[in-house]
């Protein structure tokens, strides 16, 4: 039982259900109506919906106008005229000077280009190719004739459809009102400018995302100031947002915690549909209704409300406003690893795509429903059906695009073990990256599922980097390693501490941040751990995983942990200190038959480039001596 502190918050508690989404949306859209109409200036249609079709009021061009700078005459006197034979025109008489766009004079019916035309003397001129009717003349009605429909209903407006509309109405259309959406982000640790950062306080960005998303799908954005978890400051800022607004959007405080308000007041001042949706992620959210009008309550991580958001608000401001919004574009593409899901609720996954061997591969990205980051670097998202419990590595799946495939088909794809370097390259060119370590990398690239695998495997028997797992996992193949850096890794700790060794991790009992299984980083922990016979069981923290540098670095920063092991330019990031355990050789493996793809020369290309070399010095802590150079292994 949980222990509630008043009858109010033992009211307020309530299970959160698990309602299938198609069939929850269907039936709550079922409850709204279009907003209505209203006329506008033409000049200000952009984005608007069209409430019915709309049709010219003109033609345009309104008269017969000159195409070309020239001369205007009547075509049948220009008959016969060729270099032996010119015809000679008389200015007034035969012909007009004429200039683009001018009306064509009764009595002429052609213009020949002022190229075309040879001048004798004042008022004379000769031509030698004879014109024929209409030519280079725009007749009434060529681009618009009056009467034509130039624009569907339920038609969102678009810089193309502007000239049309301008040109050939009376200077007004009929569309339907712009809904009015308010966004009431919530609660207490929230704040809106970053001069208030400190522990215990977040910014807050949900309601600007919404807000740009709400532009995107034709509404108007109202954004509240954030409400603190305040039961009735919550309710006032409510009220009034159903008072002034058609839609209301009320961010975070959608679960059941003792500060959870939002159903609670959507439910004493109006009526809740339902709360929770089988979906992952996003399943706390509200669907309600007050006065007649949609309130929904989205749930408070970034990546749950984007998702919400777009598959609930989206069709909500479409049936407001009329809008029939096309089918999103969606593409086939192979997994590349396998991925687990609830077997209770449909799940959104963020994938990477790339085009490797002339076939569209997916990769899974980080699933946090607090990863902010995978949603900016994510292609698509991958639908895993509700009461199915994974998708298979090497699966062909249907991805809903979130980015132009033309944008996706011409990069080179990176799986495998994480660096700084990599965004780099991705600055300058054309690529994606997915962190899975450098065994994930090797899985990725014996599947066809990348062009490069960046990588940096410690030999335990040798003490080489990379060749042995070359050899081992690509047998009878051949392989080629694009060198890129050497490169520390060291513990970082906090400014004024120092940890020198893993044996100093266990005896101090010390929380470790660790990297992720089949990560070269986390080869080398348990190469240490091996050799000085250290149980991976005396390490606080071990079995925390987390998959970047950069992750490891943060980690320690906020408090999480006290030390792990990471490169320095993550360590200098975020200003830690670092005390060096081994360098290490960070490589690129790709087929030896790759080097021909002018992606992969493109990349080479720019490793031996002083841009590369400049910014990584400026990160610190890289040897790029050989960047660029191919080391051939024959497996």
């Amino acid at each position: 039982m949980f222990p509630f502190s008043s009858t109010t918050d033992m009211d307020r508690k309530r299970y959160i259900e698990n309602n299938d989404f198609e069939t929850a949306l269907e039936s709550y859209l079922s409850n709204f109506e279009r907003l209505g109409d209203e006329v506008v200036p033409s000049s200000e249609g952009l984005g608007r919906i069209t409430s019915k079709a709309v049709y010219a009021d003109f033609c345009d061009p309104v008269y017969n106008a000159a195409a070309m700078d020239g001369i205007e005459v009547l075509a049948e006197n220009t008959l016969g005229a060729t270099e032996k034979t010119p015809v000679t025109l008389r200015e007034g008489v035969d012909f007009n000077y004429i200039n683009t766009g001018g009306a064509i004079s009764d009595g002429f019916d052609a213009v020949i280009m002022i190229e075309d035309v040879l001048q004798k003397e004042d008022g004379i001129v000769e031509i030698i190719t004879p014109a024929h009717q209409m030519q280079h003349v725009r007749v009434v009605g060529e681009s618009v004739s009056a009467c034509e429909m130039l624009l569907p209903s339920s038609h969102r407006i678009r810089p193309e459809d502007m000239g049309c509309i301008v040109s050939a109405t009376k200077g007004e259309i009929l569309v339907s009102k712009t809904p009015k959406v308010a966004l009431i982000p919530t609660g207490g640790e929230m704040i809106d400018d970053t001069a208030n950062l400190k522990k215990g306080k977040l910014m807050e960005s949900n309601s600007h995302v919404f807000a740009a998303l709400t532009k995107t799908y034709g509404g108007e954005p109202i954004r509240f100031p954030v409400v603190p978890d305040d039961e009735k400051l919550l309710e006032e800022a409510v009220k009034k947002a159903v008072k002034e607004c058609d839609i209301v959007v009320i961010n975070a405080g959608s679960s059941a915690g003792t500060k959870d308000y939002t159903v609670h007041i959507i439910e004493k001042l109006g009526k809740v549909h339902l709360h929770g949706l089988a979906i992952k992620p996003g399943k706390p959210t509200i669907l309600g209704e007050i006065d007649d009008k949609p309130v929904v309550g989205v749930p408070g991580y970034p990546v749950s409300a984007y998702i919400v958001f777009t598959l609930v608000v989206k069709p909500l401001l479409a049936k407001l406003t009329g809008e029939k919004c096309p089918a999103p574009e969606k593409v086939k593409a192979i997994l590349t690893r396998r991925t687990t899901s609830s077997f209770k609720a449909k799940e959104f996954v963020r994938v990477a795509l790339g085009e490797v061997g002339g076939k569209l591969v997916a990769t899974p990205l980080d699933r946090g429903a607090a990863a902010v980051m995978s949603f900016v670097k994510a292609d698509g998202l991958l639908e895993i059906p509700r009461l199915v419990e994974g998708i298979e590595k090497d699966t062909e799946v249907e991805v809903t695009l979130l980015k132009p495939l033309s944008q996706i088909k011409d990069r080179l794809v990176f799986i495998g073990s994480h660096d700084m370097l990599v965004d780099v390259i991705a600055n300058h060119l054309p690529a994606s990256s997915s962190h899975t370590g450098s065994m994930g990398g090797i899985s990725a690239l014996l599947s066809g599922s990348c062009h490069v695998a960046p990588i940096h495997l410690l030999d335990t028997e040798t003490g080489e980097y990379n060749v042995s797992y070359v050899k081992k996992y690509f047998k009878g193949e051949k392989m080629a390693l694009i060198k890129c850096v050497k490169r520390i890794q060291g513990f970082l700790t906090r400014q004024g501490e120092e940890v020198h060794s893993l044996s100093e991790v266990a005896e101090k009992g010390l929380r470790f941040a660790n990297r992720q299984s089949g990560a070269g980083t986390r080869l080398l922990v348990d190469y240490n751990l091996k050799t000085n016979n250290i149980p991976s069981s005396k390490i606080v923290g071990y079995d925390k995983e987390l998959n970047t540098h950069l992750a490891v670095a943060a980690g320690i920063a906020g408090g999480a942990f006290d030390t792990g092991v990471a490169v320095l330019s993550a360590c200098k990031a975020f200003g830690l200190s670092f005390t060096p355990l081994a360098e290490e050789s960070y490589d690129f493996l790709v087929r030896y038959d790759s080097l021909k793809d002018k992606k992969i020369q493109d990349l080479i290309a720019f490793l031996k480039s002083d841009d590369f070399k400049n910014e990584l010095d400026s990160f610190g802590g890289y040897d790029h001596t050989l960047a660029g150079e191919i080391e051939v292994i024959e497996c």
